[in-house]
């Protein structure tokens, strides 16, 4: 470990991870630097927003006249505006190189974005993770313009005057959308809408877990927000309610998120899709709601509002920031066109004129940046100032601040691994739901950031931790998470718990056919390299009497095609114990443990060391020598192909069984190790799988059979389905006569 001045550094992070910063009084980062100009209000230019949350009326004309009228103005909030607008001229000159982008949502949302990374939030630009840094999501991502012009100017390494210029372009560190495993100092990957919210969520869920469990009276260290800019188009999104609903029950005080209330999507105006009062909805999930009518100049209410949702403890809170896309356009602002493309060569000089900007692309006037300068040496001292109160903490509280170091910096504890229990032939035959449970509840006694739960089937899917109560509003420190029938909000909420801090170690769980549902947050987790662990119960028509909606088919063959993911399908004791131990050494990939409902034997052969390889030898009696036929098996399945490698033998056959309980781990070994198991002299092979065939010609070849099921599954029970589709020892069998 390292000594405690230099406690957690992280120079190189176990998970890439970052954020933002800063807030300019280090003493006290609840209070909000107001000491910036007092605008004069656009309000009466613009029709009364009183009536109703949502604006019904057209007004475009009226928003262009107030934007010729404020770049007249000469305010004593000149430096703001200038630091508002290098930040909208940015985006409009990184979008326009490219001639591909978003400059809308950057040009309306500049003020926040400057308030928050500038007066607001707390971070150290040349530590992005530092532990205590506040974290900021762009949930509205294609709007990625917006973060990078503010990490730039905030003074972060990653985005510099050439990474702006190479926009979009290959090898950027600025990509089409914010990805936190390319551009330090974003902490989650976004773009699909909705998603980002509902990683925030699992961000301000850890704050208050590990502020629950190590914070003491006398020593906070754990203390930051998270902070969230959303648009119309991530509302719109079922993920976002689910998110937002549960992030209310749990009392997320420290979730704060700005709803860019621009009334614009790639369609156009949302009155052709959207009219529902986003106000009303959050009021009734239980955020607190506070609404910024003029966005686009009123810095002096977007600070009221911050001020106002710090001190509301127990929930979180919406700022709903009333804004003009495309903000200082005079012929494309509150626009589709602003949306999702360039302004052009003469609107962007109309823009200029218009907000009075003299200067060339991409640069950054002198007092601007000299303004700006000052977050490098503040956010030096803020983290210095909490590497001092951990030394004083690590000295009154050894034990809980060598936990907490470990779930900073992703370091397991020595010997973790021996907590996994093992299992004999004798050992009583269980499903692998239930020998999951052994797993987790062994693994939480030695992985103090092991913590997850269900979307409301922890009894069936057998993921509770014993030893543990679970987190609610009041009980944040405990480890059973309770996700309710939110499968997607689970997903993406662990992403962001996993993103948080490298030891923290989230798993989820739900039927492994509802993996349906929360596909797009598994993506995601595949992406930004967040390591979830995906425990995925009743794995195929074994599940029985339930019928074809709940029998998975083509999701392992869908898994095993997604790109950074291990999908882990255990056969038994041994083999589940195995696939944990991979997902908790892969931080960088998630983890899917297909489980089976039915029991199933302790087989022989089986082993831990066998699951790392992804694929090995369970049996063969070949001597050493070419089998007559090799027979491969997955989970509930390879019981099926032992039986018929035993039969097969009788019959005087040379038969070789292999596990293939991994087929990405498998394809990572080395060629002497693949041949080793699977030797291309030998061309008779035969697979078994409870799922679809998709896939397996890769593995049997051209000359093998490969026994599944290509059609949806039936309602009856489990040794009767498995009869009537041919996934039998018979079937495996008759298959190895044909190939031998």
């Amino acid at each position: 470990m390292a000594s405690a001045s230099s406690t957690f550094s992280l120079s190189k992070p176990f998970v890439p991870l970052s954020k933002p910063h800063h807030h300019h009084h280090a003493s006290n980062h609840n209070s909000i630097h107001l000491s910036f100009f007092n605008p004069t209000s656009l309000s009466t230019l613009k029709p009364s927003l009183s009536a109703s949350p949502r604006r019904r009326v057209d007004f475009r004309t009226t928003v262009r006249a107030a934007a010729v009228e404020v770049a007249s103005e000469k305010t004593e909030t000149a430096l703001v505006d200038k630091s508002v607008n290098t930040i909208r001229f940015l985006a409009i000159d990184a979008v326009e190189k490219a001639n591909s982008g978003h400059p809308g949502l950057p040009m309306g949302c500049a003020p926040m974005g400057h308030i928050l990374y500038d007066e607001v939030m707390r971070y150290n630009p040349k530590n992005p993770y530092w532990f205590n840094r506040d974290r900021f999501v762009l949930s509205a991502g294609h709007g990625c313009m917006l973060q990078y012009a503010l990490l730039h100017l905030a003074g972060y390494d990653s985005v510099q005057d050439e990474d702006l210029k190479s926009f979009r372009q290959w090898g950027s560190k600025t990509p089409g959308h914010p990805e936190n495993f390319e551009t330090t100092g974003v902490e989650v990957t976004t773009g699909p809408l909705g998603q980002g919210i509902a990683n925030a969520v699992g961000l301000a869920l850890a704050e208050k877990h590990l502020a629950a469990r190590y914070n003491k009276p006398d020593l906070e260290i754990v203390d930051h927000y998270t902070y969230v800019i959303l648009g119309d188009g991530c509302q719109m999104e079922g993920i976002s309610n689910e998110a937002c609903s549960i992030a209310a029950h749990w009392g997320l005080g420290k979730l704060i998120a700005f709803y860019d209330d621009n009334h614009i999507s790639i369609d156009g105006d949302t009155d052709i899709a959207f009219t529902e009062s986003v106000d009303t909805r959050f009021e009734g999930l239980g955020w607190h709601v506070i609404w910024v009518k003029n966005g686009n100049t009123g810095y002096d209410d977007i600070r009221a509002a911050i001020k106002e949702a710090k001190a509301v403890k127990d929930r979180p809170t919406l700022i709903k920031v009333t804004t003009t896309i495309g903000y200082g356009s005079p012929n494309k602002a509150n626009s589709y066109s602003v949306h999702g493309s360039a302004l052009g060569a003469k609107e962007v000089d109309a823009t200029r004129k218009n907000l009075g900007w003299p200067y060339e692309p991409f640069h950054v006037p002198e007092d601007v940046k000299k303004h700006w300068s000052r977050h490098v040496p503040d956010g030096a001292a803020l983290e210095a100032e909490w590497n001092a109160k951990f030394v004083e903490y690590e000295k009154k509280y050894k034990e809980e601040a060598a936990e907490l170091k470990s779930i900073v910096t992703g370091e397991l504890p020595a010997g973790w691994d021996k907590a996994l229990p093992t299992y004999t032939p004798e050992s009583s035959a269980d499903a692998t739901r239930n020998l999951s449970q052994q797993c987790l509840n062994a693994l939480a006694k030695v992985l103090p950031g092991l913590l997850g739960g269900s979307a409301d089937l922890a009894s069936s899917n057998m993921t509770l931790l014993k030893m543990f109560g679970d987190f609610q509003k009041d009980t944040p420190e405990e480890r059973n998470v309770r996700f309710g029938v939110r499968e997607h909000g689970m997903g993406a909420i662990c992403n962001g718990i996993a993103l948080h801090s490298p030891g923290l170690i989230p798993y989820c769980a739900t039927f492994f056919v509802f993996t349906d549902y929360m596909r797009a947050a598994i993506r995601i987790s595949a992406l930004c390299e967040a390591g979830v662990i995906y425990v995925m119960t009743h794995d195929s028509i074994g599940l029985g009497e339930d019928g074809p909606t709940h029998q998975p088919i083509e999701h392992l063959a869908s898994f095993r095609a997604m790109p950074n993911i291990l999908m882990l399908r255990p056969a038994d004791g041994n083999e589940t114990a195995g696939a944990y131990k991979v997902a908790v050494l892969n931080r960088k990939r998630p983890s899917i443990l297909a489980l089976s409902r039915q029991k199933l034997p302790q087989l022989p052969g089986t082993s831990i060391e066998g699951v790392e390889k992804g694929g090995y030898i369970i049996s063969d009696n070949s001597s050493g020598n070419k089998p007559d036929v090799i027979l491969i098996g997955t989970g509930s399945e390879l019981e099926i192909a032992a039986k018929a490698g035993d039969e097969l033998r009788k019959e005087g056959k040379t038969v070789r069984v292999v596990s293939f309980v991994s087929w990405e781990l498998f394809d990572e070994q080395s060629d002497a190790y693949k041949e080793s198991v699977l030797p291309s002299a030998v061309s008779a092979r035969v697979s078994i799988e409870a799922g679809s065939t998709f896939g397996w010609g890769k593995i049997v070849g051209d000359k093998g059979k490969a026994i599944g099921i290509d059609r949806f599954g039936a309602s009856a029970p489990a040794g009767k389905i498995y009869k009537e589709f041919g996934i039998t020892v018979e079937a495996v069998i008759e298959a190895a006569r044909a190939v031998c």
